[in-house]
């Protein structure tokens, strides 16, 4: 049974713009699902609904499933108490979600206290110590204020506060955005580890198809609102059926391979506005391989091989690799 099941989730705002356009997921125990795409995908979108985090005028239909529960179906009590003790988030921009006039320590007890309100307040303040400790910063360091850590320090921090409950599965929404290459490996191989000795889920969310492709067991590609390529992290990287993944993993080049070497990489134009898509295939307008269908024929996400699904006309071509366009 999944953990974490997503079932034609669709979240449109002010109306009539969706955001989110009938995706399906699903996250088994212990298992790391990526989820990449540009700004404007609905990878933060997906992360909000997860635990009804969403703004009131957000409409959402379809299933979100927490250990076969709908969230959208609970009272807010059990809502409440779900959030952060059977699944948390790690929020994008450490600096903004942390509360700049509380110490640190006090932000990661706060949830303790909250769910386990028999935790006296010396034995809360020994479990933020251990939590520090566990994403490698010293128990002292709970005295300070968020400012007063480095981008990195603050990433460990949220971390931390993410697994204060002991949560089943733990979201992050680009835990590594703004940090330098050396921190942003640092943050990776600590939420490797911890999903190893905890035996957590993680939906690990980020535009770096890279990164996903090396720390996730599964990746889903997302494009303008909807998943348009999912399958094992590795073959999506480097066996892409879909031209936008291929897009996005050669955006990010490998020492050492010669296709990387002279031509500059990049995918022309912007993403289209979720409320004027064009018709057919969102991605033919950018793609360098669409054909004069693709302009018409809406197409589904479909099985392309054991384990894969794409979303494309040309899906089952293999080696579709853009890596040298221009």
């Amino acid at each position: 049974m999944s953990l974490l099941e997503l079932k034609d989730l669709r979240v449109t705002y002010a109306g009539d713009v969706p955001a989110v356009r009938g995706v399906d997921l699903a996250v088994s125990p212990g298992e790391v699902l990526g989820i990449a795409g540009e700004s404007g995908c609905g990878k933060s979108t997906i992360t909000n609904a997860v635990l009804r985090l969403l703004p009131r005028s957000a409409k959402v239909e379809g299933q979100v499933l927490l250990d076969g529960e709908d969230v959208y179906g609970m009272k807010f009590g059990r809502l409440r108490a779900i959030r952060w003790a059977e699944a948390s988030i790690v929020f994008q921009g450490a600096l903004h979600s942390l509360n700049a006039v509380q110490t640190i320590g006090r932000q990661i007890a706060e949830p303790i206290l909250l769910h386990e309100p028999k935790t006296s307040r010396r034995e809360a303040d020994r479990r933020v110590g251990e939590l520090l400790e566990q994403v490698g910063l010293p128990a002292r360091r709970a005295r300070d204020y968020p400012h007063q850590l480095s981008g990195g320090q603050r990433q460990r921090v949220m971390i931390a506060l993410a697994l204060a409950c002991k949560p089943r599965l733990v979201i992050a929404d680009e835990p590594t955005t703004a940090l330098d290459v050396m921190v942003q490996a640092q943050v990776l191989e600590l939420l490797g580890g911890l999903v190893r000795d905890l035996g957590l889920s993680l939906v690990l969310i980020s535009h770096d198809l890279s990164v996903l492709g090396a720390n996730c067991d599964r990746v889903a590609v997302m494009y303008a609102g909807r998943v348009v390529e999912q399958g094992p992290a590795s073959s999506v990287f480097d066996e892409s059926r879909h031209p936008y993944s291929a897009a996005l993993a050669g955006a990010f080049p490998r020492v050492g391979d010669e296709r990387f070497r002279y031509a500059p990489r990049g995918l022309p134009g912007d993403p289209p506005f979720p409320g004027d898509l064009p018709g057919g295939c969102e991605f033919h307008t950018r793609c360098p391989v669409a054909l004069e269908e693709c302009a018409t024929t809406p197409v589904a996400l479909t099985s392309v091989a054991p384990g894969r699904a794409a979303a494309c006309l040309r899906a089952g071509e293999t080696g579709l690799d853009l890596r040298g366009v221009r």
